[in-house]
């Protein structure tokens, strides 16, 4: 450095100085970028020993992932439960056993086997209920329909007669008419909706006590949701049939009440259709999407064996007796079956909610970017509690409390569904500046740049990804609180313009060869 004349200041005067260059700037290591999630296996220990057997040779049989079989045999407990039975946790807190559950999985995944050979045994309950009720639906319509054609006598008669008998023949008429009007013919029993649209499920539901499951190895009950047909989405009755809360419907030609509405809903779909559902508005900021538990098990498609082994013929049978056995047992049901929970489950219960509640913090928490699922997670646990008991106990769940290890069993399904979840969300698009950040990564380590400015990096990535410059600017914030980039100070000329672009300093370990 060249240094000015102690003894003559005035020599260099007016003249610039070197300076020392500033030293190269300090880099940490980056934090990482969350990559794929680490998927949990599902937990097929926690399913009782009936249920447990058979979702394994289903899954041997099928050459399908054992979440498939085990997910689906929830809802199948749940159909048979839901609306019928309500678990207490504690308090006025109480849960109905009724469950939304999503799988998702690629085509050729044989998914209608699987729901078939799950769901046999309610269509068999289903018959069995409307042989039961058939005589009683027969004495109904006779009797309605012998005192319609009393009424209509009575009517004609008071219509022709004189003055004098008139009013006495009305009076007569209209008894009749109100005797005809009350006579409730029955209706047939229906487990599982076959027509998805919001108006039949609600009027399913409505015609069935407040209770239908909607089972499906297709996603196309999200289009169906989202307005396929009305136009617009139609959430009402899938988000009140989920909760219980009240559903009152005005149509033109009836009025539908339900006073605690009670959907069940088994399905699987593409992963497609999940990457689909976080683009649609109609979805976003609804509360829906919270209420399934989602399954993203790896498809087996290409490793299959050619020659599995079948379901053995006393398993298939067990699960066949047992299904039906708790479907007529809980379908007597009006007033709901109250399950209770001993007080070493409902404290086990409490320490998995003090568990949970840091992971629904907005910052930091690892359910922080889905709050509106993870919040709704313990109630999730004590139905699937609630149902585990009813399928270790059947016609007697009611009687016993349920033991603190069901209660354990349930809550390993949910920490199951908690990384299911986290993943399917993140193809709903919950993580999307973090996919999109991984993108500018990639796109940094390609070119090298030392230095970049946020318009050249527009000019290189993807204009169906960024569409605007602002789509870049949460994505650049993550970079910089991961270490990887540094923004640099912005200096104005004060002339007129376009202002210049932000820039950015990349971290070394981007533009090194061994990167």
């Amino acid at each position: 450095m060249t240094t000015q004349p102690v003894d003559n200041p005035d020599l260099w005067a007016g003249l610039p100085t070197l300076e020392e260059e500033p030293p190269p700037p300090v880099w940490e290591d980056p934090v990482p970028l969350a990559g794929p999630r680490k998927l949990t296996a599902f937990p097929i220990g926690s399913l009782p020993g009936w249920l447990r057997e058979f979702v394994a040779a289903v899954a041997e049989e099928t050459q399908t992932p054992v979440d498939l079989a085990g997910c689906i045999a929830l809802s199948v407990l749940a159909t048979a439960a839901g609306g019928r039975s309500v678990v207490q946790v504690r308090g006025h807190w109480r849960e109905p056993t009724n469950l939304y559950v999503v799988v998702s999985l690629p085509p050729a995944n044989r998914k209608s086997a699987v729901f078939g050979l799950l769901t046999d045994p309610l269509y068999e309950a289903e018959q069995q209920l409307r042989t039961l009720i058939q005589p009683a639906i027969v004495e109904a319509e006779m009797t309605a329909r012998l005192a319609k054609e009393a009424a209509d006598k009575a009517t004609a008669k008071a219509a022709s007669a004189s003055t004098d008998e008139r009013d006495q023949l009305v009076a007569t008429a209209i008894a009749l008419a109100q005797t005809a009007d009350s006579v409730s013919v029955p209706v047939k029993p229906q487990l599982l909706a076959d027509d998805t649209t919001a108006e039949t499920v609600t009027s399913r539901m409505a015609e069935q006590g407040g209770r239908i499951a909607v089972m499906s190895a297709e996603g196309d009950i999200f289009d169906i949701i989202a307005g396929r047909y009305s136009g617009k989405p139609n959430m009402g009755v899938f988000l009140k049939g989920h909760a219980g809360d009240r559903l009152k419907v005005d149509r033109q030609t009836r009025e539908e009440y339900i006073e605690h509405p009670a959907l069940t809903m088994g399905l699987c779909v593409q992963p497609q259709v999940l990457d689909d559902i976080g683009r649609q508005e109609g979805f976003k900021g609804r509360g829906l999407l919270g209420r399934f538990l989602y399954s993203v098990p790896e498809s087996m498609v290409g490793r299959r064996k050619i020659e599995p082994d079948p379901i053995p013929e006393p398993v298939m049978e067990t699960y066949r007796r047992h299904v039906v056995d708790l479907t007529l047992f809980l379908a007597e049901w009006t007033d709901p079956a109250v399950i209770q929970l001993t007080p070493e489950a409902v404290a086990t219960l409490t320490a998995f909610q003090a568990r949970v509640e840091p992971m629904l913090e907005a910052r930091g928490g690892i359910m922080g970017q889905i709050g509106d699922w993870g919040g709704k997670l313990v109630g999730a646990a004590a139905r699937m509690a609630a149902l585990l008991h009813l399928a270790e106990h059947l016609t007697k769940g009611h009687t016993v409390p349920v033991a603190e290890a069901t209660v354990r069993d349930a809550i390993a399904l949910a920490e199951y569904f908690i990384s299911h979840s986290l993943a399917a969300f993140d193809s709903m698009g919950a993580d999307r500046i973090a996919e999109r950040a991984r993108t500018v990564l990639e796109a940094l380590r390609t070119h090298g740049w030392r230095e970049v400015s946020k318009r050249d990096l527009m000019v290189k990535l993807s204009r169906s990804e960024f569409r605007t410059a602002n789509d870049l600017d949460p994505v650049l914030a993550l970079l910089e609180d991961h270490g990887y980039v540094r923004a640099q100070a912005v200096h104005r000329t004060g002339g007129r313009g376009r202002p210049p672009s932000p820039r950015y300093l990349v971290h070394p370990r981007l533009t090194t060869p061994t990167a």
